[in-house]
């Protein structure tokens, strides 16, 4: 298959939504100009949404790639470089992933699996930014815009609230996510802890992450 081939995914219509594409072009997202959503008459002011992901941690031999955490990547670039790398079919960006699901769970529509499956070869390695701008873009058709959006990132190793090459990696992730959420900072926020040496997540060989946010609607 080409890079000119555009790939749809149709979606069955749920309550207070409608069937969407989402096609490709290349390894970007493209919004439908022929896709238009059904407003509901009944559409909530706010809407709650939560999200979660985890992701396991191995060699970069076995993981074939470094750990993404909010578009900050762990190989000396925006953050210091990290000797384990995610095991993902993307790049197993874990808030990324985390704030999608709870988009599109605030608006009751397909979750991420189903929008982007694993099996798909063309996501292979994919920057979750694609999947950010997809999320985006079904928000604001619904006529929603980012309430406030609350991250809890939980990892064991490696130490996220350290500064590298002069700026907080942390405030990167926080910045990140307003520039793709078009939103202000004061809307946006990202939190880390351990697991306290708990389970998968304390040992250091999973990272994992949850999102609370509200959907405001504009329109």
């Amino acid at each position: 298959m080409t890079g000119s081939t555009c790939w749809a995914l149709t979606f069955l219509a749920l309550p207070s939504a409608v069937a969407f594409s989402s096609p490709f072009h290349g390894n970007r997202a493209l919004a439908s100009s022929r896709t238009k959503p059904i407003i509901s008459a009944h559409d909530p002011l706010v809407r709650i949404g939560h999200g979660y992901d985890i992701h396991r941690l191995d060699t970069m031999e076995v993981a074939g790639q470094p750990l993404v955490v909010g578009g900050v990547r762990f190989d000396g670039s925006t953050a210091p470089a990290y000797e384990l790398g995610c095991v993902a079919h993307s790049d197993g960006d874990v808030i990324y992933h985390s704030v999608v699901d709870a988009i599109l769970g605030a608006l009751s529509m397909p979750d991420i699996g189903q929008l982007f499956p694993d099996n798909d070869p063309r996501l292979k390695g994919s920057d979750s930014e694609i999947f950010m701008e997809e999320a985006y873009k079904r928000m604001i058709e619904r006529g929603y815009a980012i309430g406030n959006c609350d991250v809890t990132l939980i990892l064991q190793k490696p130490k996220v609230n350290i500064e590298h090459s002069g700026k907080q990696v942390k405030g990167i992730m926080s910045d990140n996510l307003a520039r793709l959420l078009r939103t202000s900072a004061g809307q946006v926020n990202v939190k880390a802890r351990t697991h306290e040496k708990l389970d998968s997540v304390g040992e250091g060989r999973a990272v994992e992450c949850h999102v609370v946010l509200t959907l405001e609607k504009v329109q």
